[in-house]
């Protein structure tokens, strides 16, 4: 089993950047798949980014509309997984929740909500225009 804290969110105004972070406990960290959702209010949760498990080639996925603008990235020596948002605009408001996925298979990612087994608390991220 793993835990999953966020930090990093705050209020910052449109065009400016974040930087989420996610630290995971456990020994096994490397072996998570892990993902980026968020959640505005009144709208269903939605996929963000997403990073495969560790070693070997790592590989990312984004979603189109942060794409250029967001990178997930992880640190496995840290226990952590980052998101660095850019250029941020007002859509991109809402809470955000780190996710983890224990996967055997290197290099695959996972998009979905409902694949993902374990969930953090959520950081809340506010851009103002």
């Amino acid at each position: 089993q793993v835990q999953l804290v966020e930090s990093g969110g705050g209020l910052v105004q449109a065009g400016g950047s974040l930087r989420l972070s996610c630290a995971a406990s456990g020994r096994t960290f490397s072996s998570y798949a892990m993902g980026w959702f968020r959640q505005a209010p009144g709208k269903e949760r939605e996929f963000v980014a997403a990073i495969s498990r560790g070693g070997g080639i790592t590989y990312t996925y984004h979603r189109d509309s942060v794409r250029g603008r967001f990178t997930i990235s992880r640190d496995n020596a840290k226990n952590s997984v980052y998101l660095q948002m850019n250029s941020l605009k007002p859509d991109d408001t809402a809470v955000y929740y780190c996710a983890a996925k224990p996967s055997a298979v290197s290099g695959r990612y996972y998009l979905r909500p409902n694949e993902y087994d374990y969930w953090g608390q959520g950081t809340q991220v506010t851009v103002s225009s």
